[in-house]
């Protein structure tokens, strides 16, 4: 019974206690302030609201497009300057490749100039060494009278390159 005591309403309890309960004012509608010249307005907003949401939703629609257009235009300008900046480089590359390539070209000439200059003083040498008399490296006269030729024919090389250079 006292599960069916906490299910009955108190109208019910007192129905079956016998004691009186007040009864509830009944509830009341609230009503809403009627204001005349807001509601034409209401209406002919309401009557231009699917055109106006239209414009509105177009607007945001171009306005999204817009952004996006922006973002891609960044993207675009940031391409072009590093586009920019490459072709600099790669000139800057090929104009040093280009000065490399003469500055190889002058060592190989000066390379080659040097080996000729060189194959002339071997001749010479093996010449001068050819004429010395090994044989008479024993008697020291002779020893100071072969020094002295060599070195007046090394001292006639060293003014002739002297002159070439």
């Amino acid at each position: 019974m006292a599960e069916k005591t906490t299910k009955m309403s108190t109208t019910a309890k007192a129905k079956t206690t016998g004691v009186k309960t007040k009864k509830a004012p009944p509830k009341r509608k609230p009503t809403a302030k009627k204001a005349p010249a807001k509601k034409a307005s209401a209406k002919s907003s309401n009557a231009k609201r699917p055109e106006a949401k239209r414009n509105l939703r177009a607007a945001a629609v171009e306005t999204g497009r817009n952004a996006l257009r922006a973002g891609l235009g960044v993207y675009g300008k940031a391409y072009d300057q590093l586009q920019d900046q490459f072709e600099i480089l790669q000139k800057q590359v090929d104009d040093a490749q280009t000065h490399l390539d003469g500055r190889r070209k002058q060592a190989e000439d000066l390379y080659d100039a040097l080996v000729k200059r060189g194959e002339i003083v071997e001749k010479e040498a093996l010449k001068a060494f050819g004429e010395l008399e090994l044989d008479s490296l024993t008697d020291r006269s002779k020893l100071e009278e072969q020094m002295n030729k060599a070195k007046s024919r090394f001292e006639a090389l060293r003014s002739r390159l002297k002159k070439a250079a």
